[in-house]
Protein backbone atom coordinates (compact mmCIF):
# COMPACT_ATOMS: atom_id res chain seq x y z
CA UNK A 1 0.00 0.00 0.00
CA UNK A 2 3.00 2.30 0.95
CA UNK A 3 4.92 1.80 -2.50
CA UNK A 4 1.88 2.87 -4.34
CA UNK A 5 1.93 5.98 -2.79
CA UNK A 6 6.10 6.66 -2.68
CA UNK A 7 5.20 5.78 -6.68
CA UNK A 8 2.62 8.15 -7.24
CA UNK A 9 4.72 11.35 -5.51
CA UNK A 10 8.01 9.96 -7.34
CA UNK A 11 9.62 9.20 -3.78
CA UNK A 12 11.69 6.26 -4.03
CA UNK A 13 14.73 7.22 -2.76
CA UNK A 14 14.08 9.95 -1.35
CA UNK A 15 11.56 8.68 0.39
CA UNK A 16 9.21 10.40 2.88
CA UNK A 17 11.49 13.15 4.09
CA UNK A 18 9.84 15.85 6.40
CA UNK A 19 6.40 13.87 5.89
CA UNK A 20 4.17 13.73 8.71
CA UNK A 21 1.60 10.69 8.38
CA UNK A 22 -1.58 9.14 9.87
CA UNK A 23 -1.98 5.73 10.63
CA UNK A 24 -5.65 4.95 10.65
CA UNK A 25 -6.77 1.58 11.78
CA UNK A 26 -3.04 0.96 12.00
CA UNK A 27 -2.97 -2.90 13.60
CA UNK A 28 0.91 -3.33 14.72
CA UNK A 29 1.35 -0.35 12.82
CA UNK A 30 3.68 -1.81 9.89
CA UNK A 31 2.76 1.24 7.38
CA UNK A 32 3.41 4.22 9.19
CA UNK A 33 6.56 2.13 10.85
CA UNK A 34 7.11 2.10 7.27
CA UNK A 35 6.67 5.59 6.16
CA UNK A 36 8.89 7.00 9.05
CA UNK A 37 12.27 4.05 8.14
CA UNK A 38 11.83 6.11 4.66
CA UNK A 39 12.23 9.56 6.32
CA UNK A 40 8.93 10.64 8.13
CA UNK A 41 9.18 12.57 10.69
CA UNK A 42 6.59 11.68 12.87
CA UNK A 43 3.66 9.43 12.64
CA UNK A 44 0.16 9.08 14.46
CA UNK A 45 -1.00 5.74 15.05
CA UNK A 46 -5.04 5.46 15.17
CA UNK A 47 -6.01 1.78 16.52
CA UNK A 48 -8.58 0.67 19.52
CA UNK A 49 -7.59 -3.26 19.80
CA UNK A 50 -5.56 -4.09 22.43
CA UNK A 51 -3.79 -7.18 21.47
CA UNK A 52 -2.67 -4.61 18.22
CA UNK A 53 -1.99 -1.79 20.40
CA UNK A 54 0.67 -3.89 22.39
CA UNK A 55 2.28 -5.21 18.87
CA UNK A 56 2.33 -1.80 18.28
CA UNK A 57 4.40 -0.16 21.41
CA UNK A 58 6.52 -3.22 20.88
CA UNK A 59 7.60 -2.13 17.63
CA UNK A 60 7.87 1.14 18.56
CA UNK A 61 9.90 0.69 21.36
CA UNK A 62 12.22 -2.08 19.80
CA UNK A 63 12.85 0.07 16.37
CA UNK A 64 13.60 2.72 18.89
CA UNK A 65 10.75 5.31 17.02
CA UNK A 66 8.81 6.36 20.27
CA UNK A 67 10.08 9.86 19.86
CA UNK A 68 8.52 10.00 16.45
CA UNK A 69 5.24 8.15 16.91
CA UNK A 70 1.74 9.50 19.04
CA UNK A 71 -0.27 6.34 19.81
CA UNK A 72 -4.39 6.86 19.93
CA UNK A 73 -5.31 4.48 21.49
CA UNK A 74 -9.14 4.69 20.77
CA UNK A 75 -11.13 3.87 17.47
CA UNK A 76 -10.79 6.42 14.51
CA UNK A 77 -14.75 7.96 14.83
CA UNK A 78 -13.64 8.69 18.40
CA UNK A 79 -10.29 9.90 17.21
CA UNK A 80 -11.05 12.42 15.18
CA UNK A 81 -10.66 15.59 16.88
CA UNK A 82 -7.36 14.83 18.41
CA UNK A 83 -6.15 13.04 15.20
CA UNK A 84 -6.95 16.36 13.38
CA UNK A 85 -5.11 18.42 16.31
CA UNK A 86 -1.80 16.63 15.30
CA UNK A 87 -2.18 17.07 11.79
CA UNK A 88 -1.67 18.28 9.46
CA UNK A 89 -0.61 15.59 7.63
CA UNK A 90 1.06 14.83 4.14
CA UNK A 91 0.26 11.12 3.88
CA UNK A 92 -2.91 9.48 5.60
CA UNK A 93 -2.47 5.65 5.39
CA UNK A 94 -6.17 3.80 5.75
CA UNK A 95 -6.61 0.07 5.75
CA UNK A 96 -9.84 -0.35 7.75
CA UNK A 97 -11.98 -3.72 8.49
CA UNK A 98 -13.12 -4.06 4.90
CA UNK A 99 -17.24 -4.05 5.55
CA UNK A 100 -16.48 -0.18 6.87
CA UNK A 101 -15.91 0.47 3.03
CA UNK A 102 -18.95 -1.79 1.84
CA UNK A 103 -21.55 -0.37 4.19
CA UNK A 104 -20.65 3.72 4.10
CA UNK A 105 -19.08 4.16 7.33
CA UNK A 106 -15.80 4.81 6.20
CA UNK A 107 -16.87 7.20 3.85
CA UNK A 108 -18.81 9.14 6.80
CA UNK A 109 -15.50 9.22 9.05
CA UNK A 110 -13.06 10.00 6.59
CA UNK A 111 -15.40 13.12 5.20
CA UNK A 112 -15.26 13.97 8.83
CA UNK A 113 -12.17 14.07 9.07
CA UNK A 114 -11.46 16.16 6.47
CA UNK A 115 -13.58 18.45 6.77
CA UNK A 116 -11.19 18.88 10.12
CA UNK A 117 -8.44 20.50 6.98
CA UNK A 118 -5.42 16.99 8.21
CA UNK A 119 -4.53 16.71 4.81
CA UNK A 120 -1.89 19.62 3.58
CA UNK A 121 -2.25 20.20 -0.31
CA UNK A 122 -0.46 18.54 -2.08
CA UNK A 123 -1.29 14.94 0.48
CA UNK A 124 -2.00 11.70 -0.13
CA UNK A 125 -4.63 9.29 1.76
CA UNK A 126 -4.22 5.81 0.47
CA UNK A 127 -6.90 3.21 1.20
CA UNK A 128 -7.55 -0.40 1.17
CA UNK A 129 -10.27 -1.97 0.41
CA UNK A 130 -11.97 -5.21 -0.85
CA UNK A 131 -12.16 -5.33 -4.38
CA UNK A 132 -15.85 -5.84 -5.10
CA UNK A 133 -16.12 -2.42 -2.94
CA UNK A 134 -15.86 0.50 -4.64
CA UNK A 135 -13.88 2.95 -2.99
CA UNK A 136 -15.74 5.87 -1.44
CA UNK A 137 -16.37 9.41 -2.82
CA UNK A 138 -14.31 12.30 -0.35
CA UNK A 139 -14.76 15.91 0.13
CA UNK A 140 -11.39 18.20 -0.95
CA UNK A 141 -9.74 15.26 -2.49
CA UNK A 142 -9.76 13.21 -6.13
CA UNK A 143 -9.18 9.75 -6.07
CA UNK A 144 -6.35 9.60 -8.90
CA UNK A 145 -5.37 5.59 -8.58
CA UNK A 146 -7.24 2.41 -8.19
CA UNK A 147 -5.17 -0.54 -8.61
CA UNK A 148 -6.41 -4.19 -7.98
CA UNK A 149 -3.98 -6.76 -6.76
CA UNK A 150 -6.63 -9.75 -6.33
CA UNK A 151 -9.21 -9.22 -3.64
CA UNK A 152 -7.55 -6.31 -2.35
CA UNK A 153 -7.64 -2.54 -4.28
CA UNK A 154 -5.49 0.08 -2.96
CA UNK A 155 -6.51 3.35 -4.24
CA UNK A 156 -4.92 6.46 -3.78
CA UNK A 157 -6.36 10.16 -3.88
CA UNK A 158 -4.92 12.55 -3.71
CA UNK A 159 -5.27 16.81 -2.44
CA UNK A 160 -4.61 19.39 -5.78
CA UNK A 161 -2.99 22.43 -4.77
CA UNK A 162 -6.11 23.70 -7.31
CA UNK A 163 -9.53 23.21 -6.51
CA UNK A 164 -10.71 19.22 -6.69
CA UNK A 165 -13.71 20.00 -8.57
CA UNK A 166 -11.55 21.21 -11.41
CA UNK A 167 -9.42 18.04 -11.53
CA UNK A 168 -10.17 15.32 -13.65
CA UNK A 169 -10.03 12.38 -11.76
CA UNK A 170 -7.92 9.29 -13.39
CA UNK A 171 -8.92 5.16 -12.91
CA UNK A 172 -6.58 2.76 -14.18
CA UNK A 173 -8.67 -0.23 -13.11
CA UNK A 174 -8.12 -1.35 -16.16
CA UNK A 175 -4.98 -2.07 -16.42
CA UNK A 176 -4.82 -3.87 -13.31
Amino acid sequence: MLEAALRRVGAGEAGLEGARVLDLYSGSGALGIEALSRGADHAVFVEQARPALTALGGNLRTLGLEGRATVLASSVERSLERAASSGPFDLVLVDPPYAQVADGTLGATLAALLERAVLEAPGLIVLEHASRDEAPSLPVVVAERSRRYGNTTVTVYARPLEDPDDVEPLDDRADA
